[in-house]
């Protein structure tokens, strides 16, 4: 008669408490060296670089964006653009309050810096993307020659040649803590009289631009879409 193999009983062990230590220790020098490697990484990213131009927009030589943000900004290029849904609502964000350059206050969209050789619309795409999650598409021009200079914010002057653009959002939004400490979709009229009500609380440009947007007749076109 065939007989069914009795199975194997191997002897119960009990947890070495020296393999424990030794596994937490291993795990332990990983997150070490896991630490030191994004460190590292971080080290060897490219350092950011703006544009330095003269009244004209014409570069003058470059620098890096972080160092160059003082209480003397050198005039650098830069864009400011106003992002709309697809049903005519704006979007305002309140920049992360680690940020170096006015930190805390209300602004329009996104803001930022085209690198050396990179075209500003491309710039808008990639700022959108690394601030909002956003993609944006109808990118438009609406004043290409802006020009402004802060009064100092907590010892730091803002000094830009900053062309306006509007654009389209194109996705859901993911903000980055990191840039993005708030936002809100608003209609125009509501962003016209939160300029007025609450004018403290919003960046010195969002306020200059808006008189700017408001004498454009390219500007008052794009917002007679959202009226249909």
């Amino acid at each position: 008669m065939y007989h069914l193999p009795v199975p194997l009983q191997l002897p119960k062990q009990k947890p070495n408490p020296s393999t424990h230590r030794e596994f937490k220790n291993t795990r332990n020098q990983y997150q070490t060296i896991g630490s030191h490697l994004v460190l590292l990484v971080r080290m060897m990213t490219p350092m950011e670089m703006i544009v330095l131009v003269d009244q004209d927009g014409r570069q003058i030589g470059t620098a890096p964006k972080l160092a160059s943000h003082h209480s003397d900004t050198p005039l650098h290029r830069a864009f400011s653009c106003y992002i709309f849904s697809g049903d005519g609502k704006y979007l305002v964000t309140r920049r992360a309050l680690v940020k170096k350059v006015w930190p805390g206050v209300w602004t329009n969209s996104v803001c930022g810096h085209p690198g050396p050789g990179e075209a500003t619309k491309a710039a808008i795409v990639r700022r959108s993307k690394y601030e909002l999650g956003l993609d944006v598409g109808n990118i438009q021009n609406i004043l290409p020659k802006y020009i402004y200079k802060t009064p100092p914010f907590n010892g730091v002057i803002e000094h830009e040649f900053c062309p306006i653009f509007v654009a389209i959002a194109g996705s859901k939004l993911a903000p980055n803590p990191e840039e993005v400490g708030d936002y809100k979709w608003m209609r125009w009229m509501e962003y016209s009289r939160a300029l007025v009500q609450e004018a403290s609380k919003y960046s010195y440009w969002s306020k200059d631009q808006y008189d700017r947007l408001m004498s454009s007749t390219i500007f008052r076109e794009f917002l007679k879409q959202f009226e249909k």
